[in-house]
Parts: C-alpha cells; structure tokens; sequence
C-alpha cells in the first residue's frame, strides 16, 4: 500500500467491483462508501481492511475448496474433518489468538493472518462439500454415460452445479475475514479495527463510532458485490439446469 497510489487501488477496485457485479448501482454505492470513508480521512485505514481480506478470503478459498472436494469424494475425509471443522466454527474468536502469540510475536504480521484463515475458512469447506454432495446422481450417471473419467466428471459437471453454493460459502467467508480483521486488531493487524481499538482504549467515542460505522459499510459493500456475483453464476448457469 505504501507503493501503490491510493487513486490506483481505488481505481483497481472500482474496476474489479463492475467485472464481478456488472451493476451500475452497486458500483455507484462503493464508490461512495470510499468517498465518504475519504472524506472523513478513513480511506487509507479502509484499504489496509480490505487488502487484509481480500488476501485472506483468496488464501481460505486456495485451501477451502480442494479440501472441500476431498470430503465430497471421500467419506473418510468428511468423518475426520467434521470435528476439526466443527471445534473452529464454534471456538470463541479471541481463542484464535492465544496459541498463536506463544508461538510469533504480537507484532508478526502470520499472527494475524493466520487467526483470520482458521476462522473464515469454514464456511468455504462446508458449502463446497454441501454443493458437490447435492448434485442429482442421475446427472452424474449421464456423465458416465457419456465417458467421462472422475476429473472431467468433477470439473465439467459437479463443480460447475455445485457453484452456486461455494459461492455461498465465499461469501461467509468474506463476512467472517472482516469481523475477524477488528479482532486481529489486538494483534497489530491493521486498518479500521485499529481505530475501533483505540476508541476502546482511550474512551475516544467518536474515533471508535465513526470507524465501527466504516466497517459495516465495508460489510454492505462486501455483501452486495459477492450476492451481484452469485446472481450472476445462477443465471448463467440457470439455462443448462433447464436443459438437463
């Protein structure tokens, strides 16, 4: 962030929000939340949060969805990793930090990165699993019928059905990185949790307010663009559901 202009972030931003919306209007609400965030001298603060999850929603979907795929076609996997899954989801948020401070320093920016990892990680592997499990098995016969091995099996007809839910889970995985950036904030991570801290810390109400406020902006943006995008694999998707 130090490198790159702010205009050119923003302006990266902006384009990358139309290629997954192509919606004008929510195009028009991002640009005024980093206006307003702008204005109130919040913008750079804004981009650190948003880098941060972006990062990390890119690294939980690198690692969600093959594990995902291996639970669906494995019902050892799933056996074994429902537990795993189910001590993360339910594990107190601020649990995430103590066993990694012992072994990084406070200020090592992998402390941060990896709490937020193992609590947005989930969602994407659940749904995944959920999404390849539910595709109708006489789909998955005419596949064999038309002799396709298990890759083009997985690749050209599961995932493609099973789309819509892992961008579902995507979606809770951007959710979940954003609450989780606030918290890191104990640990150094930067950006508006920072500010939401140090409004905490020296009783500075308008400070932890104005930035709580950012946040859930952040929160609507994120949630508009990911639920723009889902819509527009469901529709794409909608003519082959009808021609099957």
């Amino acid at each position: 962030m130090e490198v790159v202009p702010w205009w050119a972030l923003v302006a990266a931003l902006l384009i990358i929000v139309y290629l997954a919306s192509r919606s004008w209007p929510i195009l028009v609400l991002v640009a005024a939340t980093l206006f307003a965030l702008g204005f109130v001298d919040h913008l750079h603060y804004a981009l650190q949060t948003m880098v941060i999850v972006f990062s990390c929603t890119f690294i939980c979907i690198l690692i969600g969805i093959p594990i995902g795929i291996l639970m669906s076609k494995s019902q050892r996997m799933e056996r074994w990793s429902l537990p795993v899954l189910d001590m993360l989801q339910t594990l107190p948020s601020f649990v995430y930090l103590i066993p990694l401070i012992f072994l990084f320093s406070v200020t090592e920016s992998k402390l941060y990165g990896i709490a937020i990892i193992l609590y947005a990680v989930v969602p994407v592997i659940r749904l995944t699993n959920l999404g390849i499990r539910m595709v109708d098995g006489s789909v998955g016969e005419a596949a064999d019928a038309f002799g396709l091995d298990r890759w083009q099996k997985l690749f050209k007809v599961e995932m493609p059905l099973a789309l819509p839910s892992i961008m579902a889970g995507v979606n809770q995985t951007i959710m979940m990185s954003l609450s989780m950036v606030v918290i890191a904030s104990l640990v150094s991570a930067p950006g508006l949790g920072v500010l939401v801290l140090r409004g905490i810390n020296n009783l500075e109400l308008g400070v932890g307010l104005v930035a709580g406020l950012g946040i859930v902006l952040l929160a609507i943006n994120f949630d508009r663009v990911s639920k723009a995008s889902m819509s527009r694999v469901n529709s794409t998707l909608q003519p082959q559901g009808k021609g099957h």
